[in-house]
């Protein structure tokens, strides 16, 4: 009997190295690691090899699910919600109706509760298709849309495999599939936005990062249990949950809170996701045994496993064909959203200056100059964001050769094995359907996987700048945040963190050094100093909040300027108490 420790040890380190090394070759490190483990599986001396189905929907998807949730891009998934939702959840569901159909058809004894539910598990996309496009550098409008819908279309899936599993023992009824899934997914909306929202206000109270990091882990699963006890879905809690808080952490976390909970979360991504994988190789073996005691060769199972795909893929096609159209006439019509956004932009400009000029003739909206500035204010920057979003429709369309690529980047992965392994022990074909979803998963990561640069080239377009922030969007980003901090310090109203106000002379002075540190040794003029930079970058980050809202930068320029003003904020730290 191999000691458990051993294996999970051994398992760390596997993923480990696989994760480094496989890129250099070029091969998915989710290849590598299935085949490491039918390797360890076929060694004589390592017994046959099976892990709880409840091990995996309960303690690896939530936490997965969370990870890549807290990091979605929040502007470009709002502005594009709505093809981002149809991939999600309705290009799911067909999905799922249309493998359904098909395998009810073909094996026999199936029926077609259980067919949904073989169609649901090979429905979801995976995240490695996002990290591979960001590799080749196309569109970052291409790479939001796959990365919300690697996200969302996982909760979308296992809710739709959790109801069909449950129609299997109490008879199909589809207005009670209906209700079932709607309840589910309305119920974990509000129980994962009320634990995202305690998540941020509890933590933000705990200072110290490893406590903070700690609590972090338990967020997955404080979603989870309760609405998976309240009949909701627990993973879709558990994404709104990780939503919630990714889009919280930079007003309510530190700095070292941020940094930990990157890290850490990383890791734990890492091994969950590449532990899945590793793991179904070790459970392939007993996998192909019984395919092939039960069906005398493996050639059905693999003939279902590319009509399958295929079928799949044929649905994506026609659904993505029908999207690109609707978003090329919402493209061509940014001109006259431009133009009614300009007429509201003058009219809220003249009754803020009609107000300025007599504020008793707007009644009850004029008793307060305080609150009639926030409307006006409030009125101008979601006329700004009208126009950045419009402006980002127009710079960056969607045409067929982006629809080729959704499509093509379709790719199954962890969700689809990890959701096979969680079908009930006694379901009919068990082994088969397994199988299926294995070598649905394997078939698209090589097929897919392996040419999707070179679609990508051949479609002309790889931009070669990824997803990141361009250097002239960041620049101007910089710009407007040294404005914010230069303003802060000459206005008088920075203090140290104690609250003691700052000579008048270093602050009539700063202004030019902002941007740099003293290269001498900290005396108390250049503490001064450093304590002003300090509270000059608290100055830029209230400024990037604020920025945040309008749109007018991407997330990931958003998240570039936040990273350096966090590592800013811990060198200076790191600087002044070390001399305390």
């Amino acid at each position: 009997m191999i000691d458990p420790l051993l294996i999970v040890v051994g398992g760390i380190v596997v993923v480990s190295l696989v994760t480094v090394i496989a890129p250099r070759f070029n091969i998915a490190g989710p290849l590598v690691l299935m085949a490491i483990g039918l390797g360890v599986s076929l060694l004589p001396f390592v017994p046959a090899f099976a892990v709880e189905p409840e091990i995996i929907l309960v303690g690896v998807l939530p936490p997965l699910l969370y990870s890549a949730a807290v990091q979605l891009p929040a502007i470009e998934f709002r502005r594009d919600f709505a093809p981002i939702a149809g991939l999600s959840v309705l290009l799911v569901v067909l999905s799922s109706l249309g493998l359904g159909l098909f395998f009810a058809a073909v094996i026999p004894g199936l029926g077609l509760a259980l067919g949904v539910a073989l169609g649901a598990i090979l429905s979801p996309t995976d995240a490695v298709a996002t990290s591979i496009a960001k590799r080749l550098g196309i569109a970052p409008r291409v790479v939001t849309m796959l990365e919300g819908e690697s996200l969302l279309n996982d909760a979308t899936a296992l809710v739709l495999l959790r109801t069909a599993v449950a129609a299997v023992a109490s008879g199909f009824a589809f207005m009670d599939a209906v209700g079932s899934f709607a309840w589910g997914v309305l119920l974990a909306l509000a129980l994962g936005g009320l634990v995202g929202w305690g998540n941020l206000r509890v933590r933000e109270r705990v200072r110290n990062p490893a406590a903070n990091t700690a609590l972090s882990f338990t967020v997955p699963f404080i979603a989870y249990l309760p609405t998976e006890h309240l009949g909701g879905s627990g993973l879709v809690a558990a994404v709104v949950a990780g939503i919630v808080t990714g889009q919280g952490a930079a007003r309510r976390f530190t700095p070292e809170q941020r940094v930990s909970d990157r890290l850490n979360w990383r890791t734990i991504e890492l091994i969950l996701e590449g532990g899945v994988f590793l793991v179904f190789g070790l459970e392939l073996k007993d996998i192909v045994r019984a395919n092939l005691q039960e069906h005398e060769g493996l050639w059905h199972g693999t003939w279902l496993a590319l009509s399958a795909l295929g079928i799949a893929l044929l649905i994506r096609a026609v659904y993505v064909a029908a999207l690109i159209w609707l978003q090329g006439r919402r493209s061509r019509g940014t001109a006259r959203g431009r133009e009614r956004a300009r007429r509201a932009s003058e009219r809220v400009h003249d009754l803020e200056e009609a107000y300025r000029a007599n504020p008793d003739a707007f009644g009850r909206r004029g008793a307060s100059p305080e609150r009639a500035r926030e409307r006006f204010a409030w009125a101008r920057r979601r006329i700004t964001r009208t126009l950045a979003d419009l402006d980002y429709y127009r710079d960056a369309p969607l045409g067929w050769r982006h629809g080729t690529v959704i499509v093509w980047a379709g790719m199954r992965g962890v969700v689809t094995l990890a959701a096979a392994q969680t079908l009930p022990r006694e379901t009919v074909e068990r082994p088969l359907l397994i199988f299926v979803a294995f070598l649905v998963a394997l078939f698209s990561l090589l097929l897919q996987g392996l040419t999707l640069s070179a679609v990508v080239r051949a479609l002309g377009l790889s931009e070669g700048g990824g997803a990141g922030p361009t250097r002239e969007e960041q620049r101007a980003l910089d710009a407007e945040l040294r404005g914010a901090a230069v303003a802060a310090v000459t206005s008088g109203t920075l203090a140290r963190r104690n609250g003691e106000p700052f000579p008048a002379e270093l602050v009539e002075r700063a202004g030019a050094r902002l941007t740099r540190p003293p290269d001498d040794d900290v005396t108390a003029r250049a503490r001064d100093l450093l304590e002003l930079r300090l509270a000059s970058i608290e100055a830029m980050r209230r400024e990037l909040n604020r920025i945040s809202h309008d749109g007018r930068y991407s997330t990931a320029a958003l998240r570039h300027a936040l990273a350096e003003l966090d590592a800013d904020q811990l060198s200076l730290e790191l600087r002044i108490d070390g001399e305390d």
